[in-house]
């Protein structure tokens, strides 16, 4: 069993940058491969970027790959999302996730545990 808490979000002007942090407890986080997802109002939750256990295999989705950067630190249980180059379009409920195989993926069902989710809005 692991608890995610997600942090860092915030309103940021469109071209700006925030990092996102997501501590977890519970089991040892270096068992786990890692997500951030996202969801948008009125839309679905959609992947935004994983990373292995070990931090040396990261995945990204088009929309967001060149611009966001997934990191962990497993000392610290940490895994970060740093966000430049913000758009409008990057709005959303951003939500870290564990999964228990040593690499992560696109797929929801996938991941076992979630965050309660950390709010960013990127203005015009």
């Amino acid at each position: 069993q692991v608890a995610l808490v997600a942090s860092g979000g915030g309103l940021v002007q469109s071209g700006g940058s925030l990092r996102l942090s997501c501590t977890a407890s519970g089991r040892a986080f270096s068992e786990y491969a890692m997500g951030w997802f996202r969801q948008a109002p009125g839309k679905d939750r959609e992947f935004v970027a994983s990373i292995s256990r070990s931090g040396r295999s990261t995945y990204y989705a088009d929309s967001v790959s060149g611009r966001f950067t997934i990191s962990r630190d497993n000392a610290k249980n940490t895994v970060y999302l740093q966000m430049n180059s913000l758009k409008p379009e990057d709005t959303a409920m951003y939500y870290c996730a564990a999964k228990t195989l040593c690499f992560g993926d696109p797929l929801q069902t996938n991941y076992n545990y979630w965050g309660q989710g950390t709010q960013v809005t990127v203005s015009s």
